[in-house]
């Protein structure tokens, strides 16, 4: 139950750090910030519907992680590393060749590892559990 809380909680906070930094904030409002707040509208998504396909498993009284979700997300987190090794490679090589700041570079490293692994999550559960 706590587990649910805080994906719930952590949403909130995301969204509202969003809105004082875009209210209070130097918005430019050029492409970059528009993906940027793009990608966190999606990153907030993905937690907000695992919170709520929890929320709706306590109400039937089903346990929240069972052995098939574990498996599911065991499965996803091994894909998503592999993935984002190459992610941070290619990064590292395009790092010389473009004019971000660093701490940009790393803010778009770890956002591009968000979503390897949503949709490392929406591939496994598209294609299923294949030789398990």
């Amino acid at each position: 139950m706590k587990k649910m809380i805080l994906i719930f909680v952590i949403c909130a906070l995301l969204l509202v750090s969003l809105a004082v930094w875009a209210l209070r904030g130097k918005v430019a409002g050029n492409a970059l910030e528009l993906l940027e707040t793009g990608v966190i509208f999606i990153l907030v998504g993905f937690a907000f519907f695992l919170g709520l396909s929890r929320v709706r498993s306590h109400l039937r009284k089903e346990p929240s992680e069972d052995e098939m979700s574990k498996r599911v997300m065991t499965k996803t987190s091994s894909l998503a590393f592999y993935v984002s090794i190459y992610l941070w490679l290619f990064i590292m090589y395009i790092s010389d060749r473009i004019t971000l700041p660093t701490h940009s570079l790393i803010g778009a490293g770890i956002m591009g590892m968000a979503l390897v692994f949503l949709f490392s999550w929406l591939y496994v559960k598209a294609a299923g559990m294949r030789n398990e």
